[in-house]
C-alpha cells in the first residue's frame, strides 16, 4: 500500500490523506477541512480509480479566482504519491 498526508496550498482544506495500492489504484482519500460535503463526493468518486485518470480529468480545475481547487490539490497529493513511491 502507498500512502501519503499531503499538506495543501491555497485551498479552504488543509490536508489530504491518500491511500491507494501497489497497482496505483485509489483506495481511500480523506480530506481535512473545506467544503464537507463535497470533498466527501470527491472522495467517493475517485476511490477504485486509477490514479492517473484521476489527475487526467482533476488536473487544473481552478475555484472561483483562486489558481487551484481541492481537486486540484488532490491531483497535486496523487502526482506526489506516485513520484515517492516510484518503483
Amino acid at each position: 500500500m502507498k500512502h501519503i498526508q499531503y499538506q495543501t496550498v491555497g485551498t479552504c482544506s488543509k490536508l489530504i490523506d491518500v491511500t491507494a495500492d501497489e497497482n496505483n489504484t485509489i483506495q481511500q482519500v480523506f480530506f481535512v477541512g473545506g467544503c464537507h460535503g463535497n470533498l466527501q463526493g470527491i472522495s467517493k468518486l475517485v476511490v477504485g480509480q486509477q490514479i492517473d485518470d484521476v489527475i487526467s480529468r482533476l488536473n487544473g480545475i481552478r475555484c472561483g479566482s483562486k489558481s487551484t481547487s481541492c481537486p486540484d490539490q488532490l491531483c497535486r497529493a496523487l502526482e506526489q504519491l506516485k513520484a515517492t513511491h516510484a518503483d
